[in-house]
């Protein structure tokens, strides 16, 4: 079984900037998406950011602009660049990695912004 273990959040002001890492204890070589979700409290999880084993990557409309995905396969990390940072970016963020049947979650990691 895979296991990810997310780190690098942590509390920043607004408009500050944190980077988000998360090991896998396998190879990512074969997986073909791995995905950053956020969840704040008495709110619903919602996607953040997607990466292909091809590196196409998509946003959500609230972060475009300001985080970049990105993946490291001899690493086997996937990482989330957040800049500009913003206090409803506040949340739990969790990685994901999906490929054939299998999905894994991280533990996630809590990001909080202040105003």
């Amino acid at each position: 079984q895979v296991q990810l273990v997310e780190s690098g959040g942590g509390l920043v002001q607004a408009g500050g900037s944190l980077r988000l890492s998360c090991a896998a204890s396998g190879s990512i070589f074969s997986i073909n998406l791995m995905s950053w979700y956020r969840q704040a409290p008495g709110k619903q999880r919602e996607l953040v950011a997607r990466i292909t084993s091809s590196a196409s990557t998509n946003y959500a409309d609230s972060v475009k602009g300001r985080f970049t995905i990105s993946r490291d396969n001899a690493r086997n990390t996937l990482y989330l660049q957040m800049n500009s940072l913003k206090p409803e970016d506040t949340a739990v963020y969790y990685c994901n990695i999906a490929w054939l049947e299998n999905t894994v979650w991280g533990q996630g990691t809590q990001v909080t912004v202040s105003s």
